[in-house]
């Protein structure tokens, strides 16, 4: 018999606890709930196995904490109501403020990023939870159409899309006479043709 099939139960208890401590370590709130939702369920399988009632009946708590979360969390993710556009100034301090924290990883995501704040044409925009700030939006306006300067979403929501409520739920761009969308090519992470986007050369375009 191989060490695996003598001590297997010893392997799910750490299995699980690395889990633990990985999920602890996510900073995207819905990952973490996901990991953290799978390391309860396995411990609560090897405490079940070993006959530890207390930490079974613990684990099975937290595992009903998480599933809460992750419904609600589903629930909220494409939720109008829960996500708000704000349209600040181009010189906006809290929009400068958001930029230079980010700015590190704003570069992984959009390492050609071409913001002028000085141009008239800009246009930038902040998604906003309750009073958590979730992304950031900078456009350029060329006519009718606006060109994607920037589309960045904070690590925490990193699972969601709050740049959908820019594109197609907000109206807020169709208020200032935009009737396309078009985006840069090259952004890491593309999410666009789930939002209703179409490819158009190597970037998406959006008939608003």
């Amino acid at each position: 018999m191989t060490w695996l099939e003598d001590h297997w139960i010893d392997a799910v208890g750490w299995g699980g606890s690395a889990l633990l401590v990985y999920s602890l370590l996510q900073a995207r709130v819905f990952r973490f709930r996901v990991l953290n939702l799978a390391a309860s369920l396995i411990l609560l399988l090897f405490n079940a196995v070993i006959e530890v009632w207390p930490m079974v009946a613990m684990n099975a708590v937290l595992a009903g904490i998480n599933m809460f979360f992750i419904v609600q969390l589903l629930r909220e993710r494409h939720d109008e109501q829960v996500f708000e556009v704000i349209e600040v100034g181009t010189h906006d301090h809290y929009l400068r403020h958001v930029l230079a924290t980010h700015g590190d990883d704003i570069a992984g995501f959009q390492p050609d990023l071409d913001w002028r704040p000085d141009d008239p044409r800009s246009h930038a925009f902040v998604v906003v939870r309750g009073d958590e700030t979730v992304g950031v939006v900078l456009l350029r306006a060329e006519g009718d159409v606006a060109r994607v300067q920037l589309d960045y979403v904070t690590p925490k929501y990193r699972d969601f899309s709050p740049g959908e409520f820019v594109w197609r739920r907000s109206g807020v761009l169709r208020e200032r006479g935009f009737r396309r969308v078009l985006t840069p090519t090259g952004m890491v992470g593309a999410y666009y043709d789930k939002v209703g986007f179409h490819r158009e050369g190597e970037g998406f375009a959006l008939d608003l």
